[in-house]
């Protein structure tokens, strides 16, 4: 079962295979962004990494981090299984916006259909 490290939050057991996203808002309790439901398209769900950055990442996701000037910057939540120890600081969270609510709920598997590249940094 892989460890999931919040800075300042603590450190948790995930179910291996759980999308990051959920499992910061589920597991650690903190209430991450999530406003267009996890389909990389609006980057509120970005964390930085501190340890156990995947060397994957889906192409959804090195697209709008590339368009938003976010590569080697940041890391999209939704679009990442925890599939090792990973120690991650999320970088915007409902309580730190004007945001109601973190958005839509996002489902158990990535959205969408992950196509898988090798992180180009």
């Amino acid at each position: 079962m892989p460890e999931l490290e919040v800075d300042g939050v603590g450190t948790f057991d995930v179910e291996e295979g759980k999308r990051l996203v959920l499992a910061i808002e589920e597991d650690a309790k903190v209430d991450i962004m999530h406003a267009c439901g996890s389909y990389a398209k609006c980057t509120t769900c970005r964390v930085e990494f501190l340890e156990g950055e995947p060397e994957d990442m889906t192409e959804a996701e090195m697209i709008i981090l590339d368009m938003r000037d976010l590569l080697e910057k940041a890391r999209l939540s939704c679009q990442i299984y925890l599939d090792h120890d990973m120690k991650v600081r999320p970088l915007m969270t409902v309580s730190g916006t004007d945001a109601n609510d973190p958005g839509a709920k996002p489902m158990e598997e990535i959205t969408p259909e992950p196509e898988w590249i090798e992180r180009p940094y």
